[in-house]
C-alpha cells in the first residue's frame, strides 16, 4: 500500500517534521523578502525573448516551402512553445509573479498558447495536485487517469496497454491536460447530482470548446493563411511545434512525478495535515533532475520539481539557490533529495509504466517494497514502527535515506547468496 503514516515512513518525530516546517518557513522568508527588480527584470525578458524567438519562427515560415526554412521555422516555434507553457505560462499562473501587480503578468490575466483553459488547469493543478500531491484518490495526476503508475491501483487488462496509452499522451499532452477537468459528454453531465455542479460543466464544457475552436484557428487556419502559398507547409510545421512541446512538457512533468523514489500516499489524516507534513510529503513525493542552466530554463526550472512542489508560488529563477537549502536540510535528517540525469528520470518512469503493464503476479515486489512505490511497512521490524536512530560510534543521525541504503545492501547480499548456493547447485550435479 502507499504511504499512510509519513512521520514513521520519514524516520522522523513529529518535532522533527515541525522543525522542517519551520526552516523551509524561513526559506519562503528571506526569498520573498529578496524579490526586487532583478526579479521583474528576468520575466519581462523571458516573455520579450519568447516573443521574439515565435516571432523569427513565423517568420521563416513564410518561406516554408524550402525545407531548410521549414525545419528551422517548426523548431524555433516549437521551442517558443515550450517557453511559454514551462517557465512562463505555467508559472505565472501557479502566481510566481503576483507580486509585481503587473496586470499583464498576474496569474488572474494569463491564458496560455494550448488547447486547455488556464483557468481550467489552475484548478486541478493548483488546488488539486498541489495540495494533494500523490495521494491515492485525490490526486488525478497520478497516471492521468489512463496510466498504471503504482501497484497500488488493481491491475485490469486494460493495462497491458500502458506503454501505448502512454506514447499517446506524450504526443497529445495538450490535450490531456486540457480536458482533464472537462467533460464533453452530455450523458455523463446530466448523471451530475447537484444543479450547481452540473452547470459548473456546461460552463467548463462552453469554455474548453471556445478555447479549443480559438486555438485550432490560430495555428492550422489563420497563421497558415498569412503564409500564402505556403499554407500546408506552414500547417504541417506548426503541428510539429505542438507535438514538439507536448512530448517536452510531457517529459518533464513525468521526471518530476513518476521515476523511482517519487512516493504515493494514502488518504489516511490528510484533513489534520499540518504545514510541516505537507511540506514533507512534497519533499518525498517529488523528484529533480540534474540540469544546466539552458536545460533549466527549457524545463521551466520544473529540473528542480521538488523546491516547486515545497514552494510553487516562488519566482522559478530562485530555485537553484533553494535547492542548496533543501539539499542541506535533508542531509540534516537524514532525508533522500531523489535526483539523477534527465535520461535516468525518464528511463525509470518509462520503465515503472512497463512494469506496471503486466499483472502482479509477474511482478517481483510488492506495494510495500517497490522501487517506485513503497510504505512504511517496508521498514518495520517484527511489527515495530521504523524510528529515528543515532549511531553510537559516528553520533550521526540514521533516518530515512540510511534506511533505503541498508535494505539495498541486505538484497544485494541476498542476490549474491543465492546466485553462490545456485552456482554450488550447477558444479555440483556437473
Amino acid at each position: 500500500m502507499a504511504i499512510s503514516d509519513i512521520k514513521e515512513f520519514a524516520h522522523l518525530t513529529e518535532a522533527d517534521v515541525e522543525a522542517i516546517g519551520r526552516e523551509l518557513d524561513a526559506i519562503r522568508r528571506d526569498i520573498e523578502d529578496g524579490r526586487g527588480e532583478r526579479d521583474a527584470g528576468y520575466i519581462r525578458g523571458t516573455i520579450r525573448f519568447q516573443r521574439m524567438l515565435e516571432l523569427v519562427g513565423r517568420a521563416a515560415l513564410v518561406g516554408s516551402k524550402r525545407r531548410p526554412l521549414w525545419w528551422f521555422g517548426a523548431v524555433a516555434l516549437g521551442v517558443a512553445k515550450i517557453v511559454e507553457n514551462m517557465e512562463i505560462g505555467h508559472n505565472v499562473m501557479h502566481g510566481q509573479w503576483d507580486w509585481m501587480n503587473d496586470p499583464e503578468i498576474h496569474s488572474s490575466t494569463w491564458e496560455w498558447d494550448m488547447v486547455g483553459v488556464s483557468a481550467h488547469w489552475q484548478h486541478t493543478h493548483n488546488h488539486l495536485h498541489h495540495k494533494y500531491t500523490n495521494i491515492l484518490g485525490l490526486d488525478d495526476d497520478i497516471g492521468y487517469g489512463t496510466i498504471r503508475v503504482t501497484r497500488d491501483e488493481p491491475w485490469n487488462p486494460g493495462h497491458l496497454a500502458n506503454l501505448f496509452w502512454n506514447t499517446l499522451l506524450t504526443v497529445f499532452f495538450e490535450w490531456g491536460v486540457g480536458l482533464q477537468s472537462v467533460s464533453l459528454s452530455d450523458k455523463k453531465i446530466a448523471e451530475i447530482e447537484d444543479v450547481a455542479q452540473r452547470e459548473q460543466a456546461k460552463k467548463r464544457r462552453r469554455e474548453s470548446i471556445g478555447k479549443i475552436r480559438r486555438q485550432l484557428t490560430k495555428d492550422y487556419v489563420l497563421f497558415p493563411a498569412l503564409t500564402g502559398k505556403a499554407f500546408r507547409k506552414t500547417l504541417t510545421a506548426n503541428a510539429l511545434a505542438n507535438v514538439i512541446r507536448n512530448i517536452w512538457s510531457n517529459a518533464v512533468i513525468f521526471c518530476g512525478h513518476f521515476p523511482d523514489g517519487a512516493e504515493k500516499f494514502t488518504q489516511t489524516d490528510v484533513e489534520n495535515e499540518t504545514q510541516g507534513q505537507w511540506y514533507l510529503r512534497q519533499m518525498l513525493g517529488s523528484a529533480n533532475f540534474d540540469a544546466g542552466r539552458v536545460l533549466g530554463f527549457l524545463s521551466g526550472h520544473l529540473s528542480h520539481q521538488i523546491e516547486h512542489h515545497i514552494f510553487p508560488d516562488l519566482p522559478s529563477n530562485h530555485y537553484h539557490e533553494i535547492a542548496a537549502k533543501v539539499r542541506a536540510l535533508c542531509e540534516k535528517y537524514d532525508l533522500p533529495y531523489t535526483t539523477g540525469s534527465f535520461a535516468k528520470q525518464y528511463f525509470l518512469t518509462w520503465r515503472t509504466i512497463a512494469k506496471l503493464s503486466l499483472p502482479d503476479r509477474f511482478l517481483k515486489a510488492t506495494s510495500d517494497n517497490a522501487p517506485e512505490t513503497s510504505s512504511e511497512l517496508r521498514f518495520r521490524v517484527a511489527g515495530e514502527p521504523a524510528k529515528p536512530q543515532i549511531d553510537p560510534v559516528t553520533g550521526v543521525r540514521q533516518g530515512l535515506k540510511s534506511a533505503y541504503e541498508s535494505t539495498k545492501r541486505k538484497a544485494r547480499r541476498a542476490a549474491a547468496r543465492a546466485r553462490r548456493a545456485a552456482s554450488a547447485v550447477e558444479h555440483r550435479f556437473a
